[in-house]
């Protein structure tokens, strides 16, 4: 956790001496897990769930109005599903964590932009709640959730500019995640759609 921190002041510092924007995201995540104990997957049928997104950060310019680069802090709830006749299972689990994008925007109007981005994650589980056949079991000492979670991801989004101080967004993303410092025989890997509604800032114009 110490080095997630880290990082996190890290990205704010730079970002804070070049920044052109700082925005703020939240949305939904639309999260299905995928399980498998030595190399088999889980029996059980497994369902998507949902869950809240969060993230503040800046974005700045390379040189271009079209390319930029954005890093931030993130929250992200990955929440699942699964059943049969015989049992039952949900989690619940909350991750923090820093979050890179490469963007390039195209000006459709002087009002409207469409965007593309695609960028890397890393965050640690702050929460985590599995409930089986109405036992709850914590998560956050279990291999499979602790650790760093490494994710990748890509999406567009929709900008409206409001006025000279700034524009509102709408995105839609899909985002893959891996905890890569999980060695036993049971993975867990996240995939999810995210939703996510945007209010941005010029503080550099």
């Amino acid at each position: 956790m110490r080095k997630i921190y880290l990082l996190l002041i890290a990205f704010l510092a730079l970002t804070n001496s070049y920044s052109q924007e700082v925005y703020f995201l939240a949305g939904s995540n639309f999260t299905k897990y995928d399980f498998k104990s030595q190399n088999e997957p889980m029996a059980t049928v497994l369902q998507n769930g949902t869950g809240a997104n969060y993230e503040v950060g800046y974005n700045f310019s390379l040189n271009s109005d079209q390319f930029s680069y954005s890093a931030g802090v993130t929250l992200n709830e990955f929440n699942a599903l699964a059943g049969s006749p015989a049992n039952t299972y949900q989690w619940n689990t909350k991750y923090i964590g820093a979050q890179t994008a490469l963007h390039y925007t195209y000006s459709v109007t002087k009002a409207f932009q469409v965007a593309l981005k695609g960028g890397l994650n890393l965050s640690k589980i702050v929460y985590g709640k599995q409930n089986t056949n109405g036992v709850v079991y914590d998560l956050l000492d279990q291999k499979e959730f602790s650790g760093v979670l490494f994710s990748y991801f890509a999406g567009t989004h929709i900008n409206y500019k409001f006025n000279d101080l700034g524009y509102i967004s709408l995105g839609y993303g899909l985002f893959n995640g891996l905890n890569t410092a999980n060695s036993t025989q049971e993975k867990v890997t996240f995939k999810s759609s995210q939703v996510q509604f945007g209010i941005h800032f010029n503080i550099n114009k």
